[in-house]
């Protein structure tokens, strides 16, 4: 497991009620699970981080798997839900 922080932007800051907090996760699949999860959180929060973007240490997600999505010790995701505009 490794040890690192969760930051959300916009919406997801919103919904989480925070702008940042720890992950202890293997990966990004078991992060957000751990994340959902938290108690006080409800189906808002599932559903932005659901439809959201991810970066680990700056580089992006994209389409991989969750679950085949690695994450380092000490690292930093971000949560990036979709933006309106342009």
């Amino acid at each position: 497991m490794a040890k690192g922080t969760m930051r959300y932007w916009a919406a997801a800051k919103a919904a989480a009620g925070t702008h940042e907090e720890p992950y202890d996760a293997g990966t990004l699949a078991e992060a957000v699970a751990a994340a959902v999860a938290k108690e006080g959180r409800d189906g808002e929060f599932r559903r932005v981080v659901g439809r959201s973007s991810f970066l680990v240490d700056g580089e992006p997600v994209g389409t991989r798997a969750h679950e085949s999505v690695e994450l380092p010790d000490g690292g930093v995701v971000e949560v990036l839900p979709p933006f309106a505009g342009g």
